[in-house]
C-alpha cells in the first residue's frame, strides 16, 4: 500500500553518486521516531524537508525500511535544519563549524539572506570576500543544478550523472541532453557510450538513429584502443558495431562513410589489394583520426631521422669503448661492447634486455663517451618513478617524458616540437616498451634530426597501456640497430628475482623449493582457496614483511593482481588492505569508494590541468569538508580535488600487474589463482616479478602458475608501424 511520509534527512548513511541509490534516516514530522529511507534520491542533504512517497518493506537483515517510489525535497525551515543543511557540505566554502556561525547570527533567514542579501555574511568573522564569492557561485550552482537534475530524474538519469552534466555544459545541459545525449560520452570523464545510449533511449532516441550509429563506432573503437590497438580490421569492425549496437551492418557501413567523411575516422586499404573487386575489404583498416596521424607520423620521422647525419663529428667508436672499459674499471661482454659501439655510430637504436643483463652498465658507459665529447644529453623514461629510478642507477638527471616536452596541459601538446625542439645531441629514454603511439609522436616531434636517439626497455614485457606496440614494432621491422641482451651478469644471479624472472620468460616454472628460513628474495606459499590467500596477502603485508624485512607496509610493498573483480582481484584487496594498513576515521565516501586521510591512491587518467597522469601514485593528506577538497600529495607535489572529481582517482594498496608498468617496488605480493585463468599470461608474470626489487612472493597455485607460464601468446595487437617502417604504402579510403 502505498503511504506519504514528510519529514527531515537527519544523516545520510549511504549514497551512490553513480546511480543516486541513498539510504538516509528521516525525522518524521510530528513523531519522535526515525526511519530508514531508501531509494534513488537527488544530492541529498541533511536538514532537507522531504515529502516522500512510497511503500513500506521489511529489509531481512535491517528491519522495516520505508522504499521511496516519488518525493520532493524543500529548504529546511528550522534553525537546526538550517544549521544541519548548510554543514553538510552543500555549499563550498561552509563546513560544520562555518554554519553554526552563520546560523546563530542569522537565525531562520540565513537562507534568505544567502539568497538576497549575501555581502551581509561579511559580519561573519572569518568570512571575507573571496569567501562570499565562493559561497555565492557555490548557491547559484546549487540551485541551477537541481533544476537540471528534476529535468534530467524525469528521464532517469542517475544524480552523479547529473553533476558531471551540468559541471560541462552548464544552464546549456537540457539542450545539450535533449539535442545529442551521444556527445556526452565524448564531452564527459565518467560517461561513456553505454550511458548515453541508456539516456538517448528514455529522452527517446531510436535503436536506428545515424547520431546513436556514429557515435557507437567511435564507442566501439575507442574500446578497442584501450585494448591496445592502433586500429581494427574493417570487416571485424563492421561485425563488432552490429554485435554491440544491435544494428544492421549496412547502418554501421553507412555510419563509418558518415564519420570518415568528419574526418574522426581514417579508413585504408592496402595498395596491392585495391586492385581486387571480389575481395574489396581486404586489407582495409580502420583508425581513430589521431591515431592514424600519430603512426604515420611516427614512421616519416624516424625515417628521417636516420637519415639525416649526426650532429657531433666522426668518433672513433671502438677507441670509445676501449677508453670507457677503463673507466669503469671492469670488462664488458661481448653485446654490451656491441651496444656501444652502435649508440656512438648509429643515429637510432634499440637496445633489450630482462633484468640483470647489464642495460643500465651500457647507459652509463654510453653517457661517459658523450660527456667527454662535450655534447647536450638527455635522459627521459615514460613514468615518474621510471625516472626516478634512472636518475639513481646512472647519476645523471632524468625526467619523464612529458615533463621533458614541457606539456601544455590545456591543448595536450608538448610545448617542445619541431619548431622547438630539445636542446641535445643524445637523448636516452629507458623504459621504452611502455612508450605508446600517442606519447612516441609527442616525443619524436620535439627530437633534433642531428640527434641520436637510443631506446631502452625489456621487448618481454606487457606492452604499453595505451594503444600501439612501439618497442616490438621497431625491433620486428629490421631496419633499425637492435642489441639484445641475454646474458645474466654474476652479481645479477645472487637474486632469485632475477634468475626466476628469466626462467619464466624461457617458459619455466621459478624456483621454489627453499625453506622459509633461507636466506632468499623470492618466495612462494602453495594455497588455493582464495579465501585463504586473501587471508595471507594481508598478514604479510601488514605483519610479517615489515617486520622480518624492515619494508614499510604502505609504501614499499605493492600487491599486484592480475584482475580487477574477484575475492583477491584489486578492487576488494584494496577494501580489505585499506582496513588493515590505514583503519582512519578521517574519510570521505566517494560512490562505492571510501577515500581515507593517508590513503595510497593512484591516478587513473591524464589530467594534464593538474599535471598529474595515468597510473601515478600519491598519498592522501588531506580531508577538507569543508570546501569540499581531498589534498593528494604526488612525489612531493600537492594536488587538489573537489570531491566530483575523486572518479580519478582510486585506492592503489593493490594495483593491475598493467598498471605497474614502469614502476619497482621493494616488495610485490602476486596472487596467481585459476580464477584469473582469463588473465594468465607469461609475460604477465613476468612482468610481475620484475617489478620487485627486494622481495616478490606469489601466493596461489602452481597449477595457475604453470597456466600462464605455458601461455606465451600475448593478444594481437593492430598495427601497422613495422610495415611503414619496412615501406609498405596504404591509400585512404572513403567509399
Amino acid at each position: 500500500m502505498r503511504v506519504d511520509l514528510t519529514g527531515q534527512i537527519e544523516r545520510i548513511t549511504y549514497t551512490n553518486p553513480e546511480n543516486g541509490y541513498t539510504i538516509a534516516q528521516v525525522k518524521v514530522r510530528g513523531e519522535k521516531r526515525v526511519v530508514t529511507v531508501v531509494g534513488n534520491l537527488i544530492e541529498p542533504m541533511p536538514g532537507e524537508i522531504v515529502e516522500l512517497q512510497g511503500q513500506w518493506k521489511i529489509h531481512p537483515k535491517y528491519g522495516e525500511q520505508f522504499e521511496v517510489e516519488e518525493y520532493r525535497n524543500t529548504v529546511p525551515a528550522t534553525i537546526h535544519g538550517i544549521k544541519k543543511y548548510l554543514g553538510s557540505g552543500l555549499i563550498k566554502g561552509i563546513g560544520p563549524v562555518m554554519a553554526g556561525r552563520v546560523v546563530s547570527r542569522f537565525g531562520k533567514k540565513t537562507l534568505d539572506i544567502i539568497e538576497n542579501k549575501i555581502n551581509r555574511l561579511s559580519e561573519i568573522d572569518g568570512i571575507g570576500d573571496k569567501r562570499i564569492e565562493m559561497i555565492q557561485t557555490a548557491w547559484k550552482d546549487q540551485k541551477e543544478i537541481r533544476s537540471v537534475m528534476m529535468f534530467l530524474q524525469s528521464h532517469q538519469i542517475s544524480a552523479g550523472y547529473a553533476t558531471k552534466i551540468f559541471k560541462q555544459y552548464g544552464d546549456r545541459s537540457i539542450a545539450v541532453v535533449t539535442e545529442n545525449p551521444f556527445q556526452m560520452a565524448t564531452d564527459i570523464f565518467g560517461i561513456g557510450f553505454l550511458t548515453a545510449d541508456k539516456i538517448a533511449a528514455n529522452i527517446g532516441f531510436s535503436k536506428d538513429s545515424p547520431l546513436r550509429t556514429r557515435a557507437g563506432i567511435l564507442y566501439v573503437l575507442n574500446e578497442l584502443s584501450s585494448d591496445g590497438h592502433v586500429y581494427f580490421p574493417y570487416p571485424k569492425l563492421i561485425e563488432k558495431c552490429s554485435e554491440i549496437l544491435k544494428v544492421d551492418g549496412r547502418l554501421v557501413a553507412d555510419g563509418l562513410n558518415q564519420v570518415a567523411a568528419d574526418k574522426q575516422i581514417v579508413i585504408e586499404a592496402e595498395d596491392d589489394v585495391l586492385s581486387l573487386p571480389e575481395n574489396q575489404d581486404a586489407g582495409r583498416a580502420v583508425y581513430l583520426s589521431r591515431y592514424h596521424f600519430c603512426e604515420t607520423g611516427i614512421s616519416y620521422m624516424l625515417k628521417r631521422l636516420m637519415a639525416t647525419p649526426k650532429s657531433i663529428g666522426p668518433v672513433d667508436a671502438r677507441q670509445s669503448v676501449k677508453w670507457v672499459q677503463e673507466q669503469l674499471d671492469f670488462s664488458l661482454a661481448d653485446n654490451q661492447k656491441k651496444a656501444i659501439l652502435s649508440a656512438v655510430q648509429s643515429k637510432f637504436m634499440v637496445i633489450t634486455g630482462g633484468p640483470g643483463t647489464g642495460k643500465t652498465t651500457i647507459i652509463r658507459a654510453v653517457l661517459k663517451i658523450y660527456q667527454k665529447l662535450h655534447v647536450n644529453i638527455l635522459l627521459a623514461a615514460p613514468t615518474g618513478r621510471a625516472a626516478k629510478q634512472m636518475s639513481e642507477t646512472t647519476g645523471f638527471p632524468a625526467k619523464t617524458i612529458h615533463r621533458m616536452l614541457c606539456f601544455n596541459f590545456h591543448s595536450g601538446e608538448g610545448q617542445k616540437n619541431e619548431q622547438d625542439p630539445l636542446d641535445c645531441d643524445l637523448l636516452i629514454v629507458d623504459e621504452a616498451s611502455m612508450v605508446d603511439t600517442v606519447l612516441m609522436h609527442h616525443l619524436l616531434k620535439a627530437v633534433p634530426q642531428e640527434a641520436t636517439l637510443v631506446l631502452v626497455g625489456d621487448v618481454n614485457q606487457l606492452p604499453s597501456v595505451g594503444a600501439g606496440n612501439i618497442l616490438a614494432d621497431i625491433i620486428a621491422s629490421h631496419v633499425v640497430p637492435v642489441v639484445r641482451l641475454n646474458e645474466i651478469f654474476r652479481q645479477a644471479q645472487q637474486s632469485q628475482i632475477i634468475m626466476n624472472a628469466h626462467r619464466i620468460n624461457n617458459g619455466f616454472l621459478p624456483k621454489t623449493d627453499v625453506k622459509n628460513d633461507e636466506n632468499t628474495d623470492f618466495y612462494f606459499i602453495d594455497q588455493k582457496s582464495p579465501e585463504r590467500v586473501l587471508e595471507i596477502i594481508l598478514e604479510l603485508a601488514a605483519n610479517r614483511i615489515p617486520q622480518k624485512f624492515g619494508i614499510d607496509a604502505i609504501d614499499e610493498i605493492q600487491v599486484l593482481s592480475p584482475m580487477h573483480k574477484g575475492l583477491v582481484g584489486t578492487a576488494n584487496l584494496n577494501i580489505e588492505l585499506q582496513k588493515r594498513l590505514n583503519p582512519q576515521k578521517d574519510s570521505i565516501l566517494y560512490g562505492n569508494t571510501t577515500f581515507h586521510c593517508h590513503d595510497k591512491v593512484m591516478q587513473i587518467r591524464n589530467n594534464y590541468d593538474k599535471n598529474v597522469f595515468n597510473g601515478d601514485i600519491g598519498r592522501v593528506v588531506a580531508v577538507n569538508r569543508e570546501i569540499r577538497e581531498v589534498m593528494v600529495e604526488f612525489d612531493g607535489r600537492k594536488i587538489a580535488y573537489d570531491f566530483t572529481e575523486l572518479d580519478e582517482v582510486v585506492p592503489a594498496y593493490a594495483v593491475s600487474i598493467h598498471k605497474s608498468q614502469g614502476s619497482e617496488y621493494p616488495a610485490v605480493i602476486i596472487p596467481v589463482l585459476t580464477q584469473h585463468y582469463i588473465l594468465l599470461q607469461r609475460n604477465l608474470i613476468y612482468t610481475a616479478v620484475t617489478r620487485g626489487r627486494r622481495l616478490v612472493i606469489l601466493v596461489g597455485t602452481r597449477k595457475a602458475l604453470a597456466i600462464a607460464i605455458k601461455n606465451d601468446k600475448t593478444q594481437q595487437r593492430f598495427t601497422r608501424l613495422k610495415n611503414r617502417l619496412q615501406g609498405k604504402t596504404y591509400t585512404r579510403q572513403i567509399n
